[in-house]
This record gives structure tokens, C-alpha cells and sequence, in this order.
């Protein structure tokens, strides 16, 4: 005997997948790695604009709880020596806020529990970096007789 589905169970697939693909996308974007937890941090980073700071790099200290969330206070750790204050001041604005706006973090239960508690110095590198000089190597050089 066949059943005829009515128009009823004909939404109800597609939204099945839907739930599925969503619950399979939510667990896709956990993270699960240490380099997943800097990666989505500096995702969230905004630097100051060049009108209000220049480009420093800074260093940030962070310990996070088993579910995602900052423990305890963050620390600046590093700033570019010939920053000014203004400039370190806007940078830790900015750090601060990447931090808020990305906190609590999606862990896996794994990572959670490995990371939790331990900190993280989260580096952010904004000056462009200056290729090193080409080293002369005296025993390379050509010998001309």
C-alpha cells in the first residue's frame, strides 16, 4: 500500500535539512586548535585608523575559561618602543575591543578543557616589516685571478 505524503510533509524535509545544515555548520565553526583561537581573535581585530595612530605591533596576555570567555584581566606585554603614548593608547583600545567583541570563543570540549586557565600572549603585528639586508658572504664571493 502506498501512502501519498501530503503538502504538509513536503515542507517538512526541506526544513529538516535546513536544521541539519545549520547544527552541522554551528559545530564546523568551534574551535578547536590554538592556532583557530588566534586566528579568530585577530579576525576580530579593527586597528585605528592612520589619521588617529600609527602602526605599532603589540602584545597581548589572555586566559580564557573552559567555555569561551575571558578569565581574570588581559595584559600589554609588548609596544613598539618609538610608539607615543597616543598611539599605545589607541592600539590598547583596539586590542581591548577585539577581545570584547570576540569573547565569548566557540571551543570544542577538548580545547576547552586544554586551554583553560593558561594564558595566551596573542601578538598583533601591524608595521609593515623591512626585508633584511642581503648578507655578503666572503667565501661565496667569485675569486678573480
Amino acid at each position: 500500500m502506498m501512502r501519498r505524503c501530503g503538502p504538509a510533509s513536503w515542507f517538512a524535509v526541506p526544513l529538516t535539512l535546513v536544521v541539519l545544515a545549520t547544527s552541522a555548520r554551528a559545530e564546523g565553526e568551534r574551535l578547536n586548535t590554538i592556532r583557530d583561537v588566534v586566528v579568530a581573535i585577530h579576525k576580530c581585530f579593527r586597528p585605528p585608523p592612520l589619521s588617529k595612530a600609527n602602526p605599532i605591533d603589540i602584545t597581548a596576555i589572555v586566559s580564557f575559561n573552559r567555555e569561551g570567555a575571558i578569565l581574570g584581566h588581559p595584559r600589554i606585554t609588548y609596544e613598539t618602543e618609538q610608539a607615543s603614548d597616543n598611539d599605545r593608547l589607541q592600539y590598547r583600545i583596539a586590542v581591548m575591543e577585539a577581545l570584547q567583541r570576540c569573547t565569548p570563543l566557540p571551543f570544542t570540549e577538548a580545547l576547552g578543557g586544554a586551554v583553560a586557565g593558561r594564558p595566551f600572549a596573542i601578538p598583533f603585528r601591524t608595521r609593515l616589516r623591512e626585508p633584511k639586508p642581503q648578507e655578503k658572504r666572503a667565501w661565496l664571493l667569485p675569486k678573480i685571478l
